[in-house]
Parts: C-alpha cells; sequence; structure tokens
C-alpha cells in the first residue's frame, strides 16, 4: 500500500481551515467588483454634467462668501447638492438658474441617487436572493450525484452521466479549488469549494442525501479517506472511486467503495489492445464513450424475455446479474432468465438519443 505515513494524512486534512461554501450555476458571471465601478464611473458622469451646467449658468448663482461662483464652486454646489446635503451657502437666485435646478438639476440628484443607493440595495437584493435559492436548492435536492473532484477523470464521469439522462440540477462538484468550481458552476453544475476529506463539506454537498458518489480525486490517500468520510456519512449510496495504483484498490473497497477503477492500468490495458489490434481498440473506446454509436447499458429483463436464454434476447447480452452475482451470458449458471434479472446490454444509440437512468431504489449494501 503506497500511502504517506499517518502525519503526512493528518496535515492534508486540516490544510484546508478556509471557509468553504456553495456556489449555483450563475447565468450572470461580471464580478461585483466590475459591476460597483460601472455605478462610481457613471456617478461621477452624473457629478461632472452638473457641475458643468452650474458653471455654465455661474451668473445665477450667489455665493454667500464672495459673491461670485468660479469653477470649483460648481463641483462643490453639484456635490452637495446631488447628496442632498444642501448647506445653502451657494444658491440660484436667477430665475433661469432657479429653472435649471427644477427641470435638470433635480432630476439628476434623483438619477445619482439611484446609482449610489440602488448599488447598495442591490447587492443586499443579491445576498437575499442567493441565500433563498440556496436554501431551496438544500430542500429540494435528493437523489442526486456527488462528484469529488473537477479534474480529467470526474469531468468526464460526469459527462457520462449525464449522457444517459441525469440533469445537471442533479450534480454536484465538490473541489477545494475555487477555479475548478467556478467552471464547474459555468457549466451548469452546483459545486462545494472545499476538502472533501472533512465532514461539513460534503455535508454542504448534501451527500447525506445522494444516491451516487463518484469519488475522482487526484491521490489514492485523499481517495480512501473521503470514501470512509462519505460512507460514514450515507450507507445506502453507491460509491464509485477512482485510484492511480491497482494495489491501493482492495483498500478503496474496504473503505466502502462499491466499484474501484485503477485509471493507470484500465488505460494500460486499453494502450495495449489498442497495440494488438487497433480496431478492437477503437471499439473499446466507443464504448466506454456514452451517447453514440455502441453503449454498454443496464436494464431490467422484460416479461417477454422471462424464461428465454440470454441469446435469445432482442439485444446483446454481455453478462446477467442476478442477485448480488454477475454472470456471463455463457455460463451454465444462468439458464433462463428471470424476471428479478438484470441485463447488461451492448446497443447502438443514435446521436442525441438518450439512455434514461436506472430508477429503482438502491440495495442495501452487503454486510462485510
Amino acid at each position: 500500500m503506497k500511502l504517506p505515513g499517518h502525519d503526512a494524512i493528518a496535515r492534508q486534512a486540516d490544510e484546508h481551515l478556509v471557509t468553504h461554501k456553495v456556489k449555483l450555476p450563475r447565468k450572470v458571471v461580471e464580478h461585483p467588483f466590475r459591476q460597483v465601478a460601472k455605478r462610481v464611473l457613471m456617478a461621477l458622469l452624473v457629478l461632472a454634467a452638473t457641475a458643468l451646467i452650474v458653471y455654465l449658468d455661474r451668473d445665477g448663482y450667489n455665493d454667500n462668501s464672495d459673491r461670485s461662483v468660479d469653477f470649483l464652486d460648481s463641483w462643490y454646489y453639484a456635490t452637495v447638492t446631488l447628496s442632498t446635503t444642501g448647506y445653502g451657502d451657494i444658491t440660484p437666485v436667477s430665475d433661469a438658474a432657479r429653472l435649471t435646478n427644477i427641470f435638470v438639476i433635480t432630476p439628476l440628484r434623483v438619477l445619482f441617487l439611484i446609482i449610489l443607493v440602488g448599488t447598495t440595495l442591490e447587492v443586499l437584493t443579491e445576498r437575499t436572493r442567493e441565500a433563498w435559492r440556496l436554501d431551496r436548492w438544500r430542500s429540494t435536492l435528493r437523489d442526486h450525484t456527488v462528484v469529488i473532484g473537477f479534474g480529467t477523470k470526474g469531468r468526464s464521469a460526469i459527462q457520462t452521466v449525464c449522457a444517459t439522462g441525469l440533469k445537471k440540477e442533479q450534480v454536484v462538484v465538490v473541489d477545494p479549488s475555487g477555479k475548478a468550481i467556478e467552471a464547474a458552476t459555468a457549466e451548469g453544475y452546483a459545486g462545494v469549494i472545499g476538502d472533501a476529506t472533512r465532514s461539513e463539506v460534503l455535508k454542504r454537498a448534501e451527500v447525506h442525501k445522494a444516491r451516487k458518489i463518484i469519488i475522482a480525486t487526484q491521490r489514492d490517500d485523499t481517495a480512501v479517506l473521503v470514501t470512509l468520510t462519505a460512507r460514514q456519512l450515507n450507507k445506502a449510496a453507491k460509491i464509485v472511486a477512482a485510484v492511480r495504483e491497482e494495489e491501493n484498490a482492495p483498500l478503496l473497497k474496504q473503505s466502502g467503495a462499491d466499484a474501484v477503477i485503477t485509471s493507470a492500468s484500465a488505460a494500460g490495458r486499453l494502450l495495449g489492445l489498442s497495440v494488438l489490434s487497433p480496431a478492437a481498440g477503437m471499439v473499446m473506446e466507443d464504448l466506454i464513450h456514452q451517447g453514440s454509436g455502441l453503449d454498454i447499458v443496464e436494464r431490467p429483463v422484460i416479461k417477454a424475455e422471462v424464461g428465454r436464454t440470454p441469446r435469445h434476447t432482442d439485444d446483446l447480452v454481455v453478462s446477467v446479474l442476478r442477485g448480488h452475482r454477475v454472470l456471463g451470458y455463457d455460463d451454465p449458471a444462468v439458464g433462463t432468465l428471470e424476471l428479478t434479472d438484470r441485463l447488461i446490454t451492448i446497443v447502438r444509440v443514435s446521436p442525441g438519443a438518450q439512455v434514461t437512468p436506472d430508477a429503482r431504489p438502491l440495495p442495501p449494501m452487503p454486510s462485510s
């Protein structure tokens, strides 16, 4: 087992102490700083326009200090007027200046206040709306799929399950990288920033209500810790994990994973198969690429197939699931198909077609 020492594992579990948060997909991704900067720029433009109007009509104003209004006084008057401070030291005295204040300065004052106060209200409204969306998301989310790690493996896993008909709203991504979560939310998935080895992070992803959990971390030791934590929070979910080293697979299964995929050896086997037979390699690549060409599908036995052998079904049957056993299509123990059996078949999927994922409740985890 190639795992670092206990001290290194403990350090890894404690090093992500930053506040973790949930990020839901958003249509508008403009940075808040840019939004505020735009509002401030608009306010400055309104202020400058008001000062220019006052300066052009400066003869119609009276300054109590020196009886004249210069360029600086125009800016001063525009500032105190738009902010509704109004010290009264500079006042419009001519009819033209007063009419300008009524029909021009006053609308500019209202616009100025809308820009500045509106920014504050929008921020508060956005926070309230985001909090409401988050509460609603948590209350309605269940039987979803949690993907730990949004790297190459995690992305490919999500694309595969979504190709079978899973909605993006039913996928939650957990990753310690903020950039990875931003990429996930940009693609329409909900994301949680944080270390998935910590139970509070997985709770924010509603792991305890999840139906399936995919663990696609970069390190094998991290995958072990995540599997242990996820299984502790959810006893019924189906957990599939990926590891780099094949010798670490048994530890993942002991930690609670239902299935373990060895990424390095699987890629190596596909490379070897492609060397021996490029055509066979192309077929295997087609089979693992869901949504087009040939797909491997698990489905229940229909009533018309009960009593038949796997060879006499309309689909190309590869294996038969009977109870917790996976039997080959030519296994003598299969005999004839039963209504409680499930079939692993190879079907041809046309582009754009989707295979509805299995919706039946997961069986309880067998005691080890």
